[in-house]
């Protein structure tokens, strides 16, 4: 797809002008919320917002609410990404105005990191129990390993692994398990719980869901439960988790469907309320997977969460294909 000389003028309009190119360049580090936006930029939420519609009307960010926030992020599929990924490499890193933007940004992803592990911290040893307040585990579970499939499961890397519950239950199907998690009180309490399992195959250790270090299809199966509605960029965790699924691998997301309980943002240091399985289908299309199915599972609670089953597979000849 191309673009015509007016809707390339229209574009380098839209983006060349001050606070709306320093807008690009926080955008192409993560998907940001209006109020986190004025707050790295020090401007009125009035002017962030005027400047964000022009933006989305140009079809350099994509604009998509949440509950009772607004996100905003780069666009991904529209060709006018290309001219906006051009022009944020021609700029000088040591630019004052866009290094000062990124510290704001480090300092505001530094507290919200905090909270979150503070969270983590004071709940770590009832974590099952603060999920079974939503959504019937057992009924999660069960779900999870029809999902998983019957038979050996090879391989398999747990991204979030928390109190190490994706383990537990499949491990003992794996040749080899490893449960990466950055909260130290989990990966204690998941230690704990894989030793008592008897699962010597489980390994756990200090990682990032986003740089997990790990080589470009090592694994054949990928679990990520419940770990995305906690991120700042749920869609690169998505990213990072297909390069980690090898050919004829998949990928099993576990999450909440959309939903508009606000108090899980404050009580529970949620960052999203849910993904539609249009989102994931398109991140998991990115990735290079191929959709499998979805489970969904109603509340059985007044007001409680849906939960999402999502499994895609790696094409057996993606290997071939990228050499």
């Amino acid at each position: 797809m191309t673009l015509s000389s007016g809707q390339t003028v229209d574009i380098l309009r839209a983006a060349g002008e001050p606070t709306r190119l320093r807008m690009l360049a926080l955008l192409a580090r993560e998907e940001l919320s209006v109020l986190e936006l004025c707050r790295v930029l020090d401007q009125s939420q009035p002017r962030v917002s005027r400047h964000l519609k022009l933006l989305a009307e140009a079809g350099l960010v994509e604009r998509f609410p949440d509950g009772a926030w607004v996100f905003y992020r780069l666009a991904t599929e529209d060709p006018s990404r290309v001219l906006v990924d051009h022009a944020l490499a021609l700029i000088d890193p040591h630019d004052a105005v866009l290094r000062r933007d990124s510290e704001q940004l480090s300092r505001v992803e530094a507290e919200r990191s905090s909270d979150a592990a503070a969270y983590f911290a004071r709940n770590a040893a009832r974590w099952d129990e603060i999920r079974s307040l939503y959504v019937a585990e057992a009924q999660v579970e069960a779900a999870i390993e029809q999902a998983a499939g019957e038979g050996p499961l090879g391989r398999l890397v747990d991204l979030g692994a928390g109190t190490g519950r994706m383990l537990t239950l499949l491990g003992g199907r794996t040749t080899r398990a490893l449960g990466l998690d950055l909260s130290q009180q989990m990966l204690n309490i998941a230690r704990l719980n894989v030793g008592e399992a008897g699962l010597s195959v489980c390994e756990l250790r200090h990682g990032d869901i986003f740089a997990t270090g790990l080589p470009a299809g090592s694994a054949d199966l990928v679990t990520v439960h419940q770990v995305l509605h906690y991120l700042g960029d749920p869609a690169a965790a998505v990213a990072e988790a297909c390069r980690l699924v090898a050919p004829e691998g998949r990928l099993l997301i576990v999450d909440f469907a959309p939903h508009t309980l606000e108090f899980l943002r404050e009580q529970h240091q949620h960052r999203r309320l849910g993904f539609s399985d249009e989102e994931m289908g398109r991140w998991l299309a990115t990735g290079g997977l191929v959709a499998d199915r979805t489970l969904t599972l109603p509340s059985t609670v007044e007001r409680g969460l849906t939960v999402k089953i999502w499994t895609a597979r790696r094409p057996a000849d993606a290997e071939r294909k990228a050499a």
